[in-house]
């Protein structure tokens, strides 16, 4: 019996919470945030709520179209790779409590290596749909990795190393324990939702999907089911990025009991989610070029300089 009770729990928190389910809704309702505060930016009226779920359900409907020249096993497989990525991902991150579902020590460098599988899931998909534009698309969303991952990654290690550990829970009781010294990474909170806008290509870093150059870059050929599931990953892992971001640089509200954390949670992700969609709405897209220079020339030096910070105060304010 213990064990078809812990076979249950397990497929409850992959398939309902805090797993598919519950990053479907919620990434639904981030896109349809994002769309909306677009739109009033932009002096629109912007989609209805039911918006996003009826686009989802309309590509779910429609067939999927593959090149004749394509890989179909990889063409197919992509997408589910992108979502199971992302997913699982989430089950490290700690929500309303200082412990993920299945934390460990070190699952910090394990969520970021699996928040990376997305975009690679992105090339190869485009890659072998073996089309002229999404092999563009492709190779910029492998160019633009190469460019955001170094600062964004030097960021998120940066706070870890004030707080000597590599796990999400030594990180919150890390900065629980020590009130006010989140504070020394507003630098590298700053950085990482800009690298964040870039992992999820999003104005100004939507440059592998710039619909005036190359239609829809790397998703071009992609239609029906396949599409849709792209999108989905993307729904998540804007959440799962957001969800990153507040256990990492807003460590605070997991000692309230559980419904204040519950609210505390859904209010930093949101957050983030807000400046996250703020940025998407007042930037123009960059060039590629641009972008790499941007993030080697700018971001990783100030990257470089949120480390200095937190090993002055390591030395000198944790003796």
């Amino acid at each position: 019996m213990e064990a078809i009770a812990a076979l249950l729990t397990l497929f409850f928190h992959i398939l309902i919470f805090p797993g598919l389910l519950f990053l479907f809704v919620f990434g639904l309702a981030a896109e349809f945030f994002d769309r909306k505060f677009y739109a009033r930016m932009q002096n629109r009226i912007g989609p209805p709520w039911y918006q996003t779920l009826a686009d989802f359900i309309k590509l779910i409907g429609k067939e999927d179209m593959i090149p004749a020249a394509a890989d179909k096993v990889i063409f197919h497989l992509m997408p589910i790779f992108a979502v199971t990525a992302a997913v699982t991902a989430f089950m490290y991150v700690p929500l309303w409590s200082e412990t993920g579902i299945y934390a460990f020590n070190g699952d910090v460098v394990v969520v970021l290596y699996l928040l990376t599988i997305p975009t690679l899931t992105f090339f190869l998909g485009g890659w072998y749909s073996r089309s002229v534009y999404s092999m563009l698309g492709a190779a910029r969303s492998l160019i633009q990795l190469f460019a955001y991952e170094v600062p964004l990654f030097m960021c998120i290690l940066a706070a870890a190393m004030l707080a000597d550990s590599w796990s999400f829970k030594g990180i919150v009781e890390f900065y629980s324990s020590h009130p006010g010294y989140w504070m020394f990474n507003i630098l590298g909170l700053c950085i990482a939702l800009i690298s964040l806008l870039g992992k999820l290509e999003k104005t100004p870093f939507d440059i592998p999907e710039a619909e005036t150059e190359i239609v829809a870059g790397t998703f071009t050929e992609y239609s029906g089911k396949l599409l849709a599931f792209f999108k989905v990953a993307l729904n998540i892992e804007l959440v799962v990025g957001a969800s990153v971001l507040a256990a990492v640089f807003l460590p605070f509200g997991y000692g309230l009991p559980l419904f204040g954390g519950i609210v505390m949670y859904f209010i930093k992700v949101l957050f983030i989610i807000f400046l996250v969609s703020l940025a998407h709405s007042v930037l123009a897209r960059l060039r590629i070029d641009q972008m790499i220079n941007l993030c080697w020339k700018v971001f990783a030096p100030l990257a470089f300089l949120q480390v200095f910070i937190n090993l002055l105060v390591k030395g000198l304010l944790l003796k």
